[in-house]
């Protein structure tokens, strides 16, 4: 099976190889497809996000791999990344399609050390991972402990960036803030320390995920034309706060309940540069949000 990380020759691998190659380098993944044209050169490239959270089995997450790596060409305009759970990581290494990146749902503030229970970026890298999704409104407000402050989200970032991953960086209101009109000055206190503390060659390894919190696995959506409004407002508080070139050029992903049925009305505005996909990325109704890419 795929996930057989005990065989007699995984566990020689481990052993002998691991010190000289990432584990993602030793997978002999399925070869993914293309189809289309590339992002022109000097526009964005959208950007489909997924996020597991804490779902899936082994059994599940071998027959996600299994539907997706049969799920036809992925647009070649579309980078395509999944935030899997840490423990389901090394099956998304093995067992799906090359052309799919793999992104953690958080990473340590600390580097390896002793910190028990924390999952340092150099680990995460040194795995294969590329990407890793931080400051997402569920740990920004926390379950049962306590949430993440925006400081700690950008000091996390700042750690993850110089280990070599790339980050995409969530904010977001809640529903009582969107209808007291303060959607940017919320977007902007989260932004603020991120801004302050990450270079603008940083920056080219961060997109912004804009995630309206009431619209958030309840079945909201804000328009696209509400969200067109926000990531426009978000776009240029960057310009503002540090620079034009890098406002250009920073994608800002959509992530309050995209699926199949509104993707292509999303990204069809000229400020939403893809998404950030929770539920609908646990099936087949992911590639009808990655199919929903416009054509460049």
């Amino acid at each position: 099976a795929a996930h057989n990380l005990c065989s007699k020759d995984s566990s020689s691998f481990l052993s002998t190889s691991i010190s000289i190659m990432a584990f993602a380098d030793s997978c002999s993944r399925p070869a993914g497809a293309s189809k289309g044209a590339d992002a022109p050169e000097g526009t964005r490239k959208y950007l489909l996000g997924g996020n597991w959270k804490a779902n899936g089995t082994v059994a599940s997450v071998e027959k996600i791999c299994s539907d997706f790596n049969a799920a036809g060409p992925i647009p070649a305009n579309a980078e395509v990344v999944i935030g899997v759970p840490f423990i389901h990581i090394p099956i998304c290494l093995q067992s799906l399609r090359s052309d799919i990146e793999i992104a953690a749902q958080n990473c340590s503030l600390t580097g390896t050390g002793a910190y028990t229970g924390e999952i340092c970026a150099s680990q995460l890298k040194d795995l294969g991972v590329t990407w890793v999704i931080l400051g997402h409104s569920e740990r920004r407000e926390g379950f049962g402990m306590a949430g993440e402050d925006s400081e700690l989200v950008a000091k996390k970032t700042k750690m993850a960036l110089s280990e070599g991953l790339k980050v995409m960086l969530c904010i977001g209101e809640k529903k009582e803030e969107r209808e007291a009109g303060t959607t940017m000055d919320v977007c902007a206190e989260q932004l603020k320390p991120a801004a302050e503390i990450l270079s603008k060659e940083d920056w080219a390894n961060v997109s912004i995920a804009y995630e309206p919190v009431w619209a958030i696995g309840t079945g909201l959506t804000a328009t696209p034309e509400m969200a067109q409004e926000t990531h426009a407002n978000i776009r240029q508080w960057m310009s503002d706060n540090v620079g034009a070139d890098v406002a250009a050029a920073v994608r800002i992903q959509y992530g309050g309940s995209m699926k199949g049925a509104n993707a292509e009305g999303l990204l069809s505005q000229p400020d939403i540069d893809g998404g950030l996909i929770g539920g609908a990325s646990l099936k087949l109704d992911f590639f009808t949000c990655i199919n929903g890419v416009p054509s460049p």
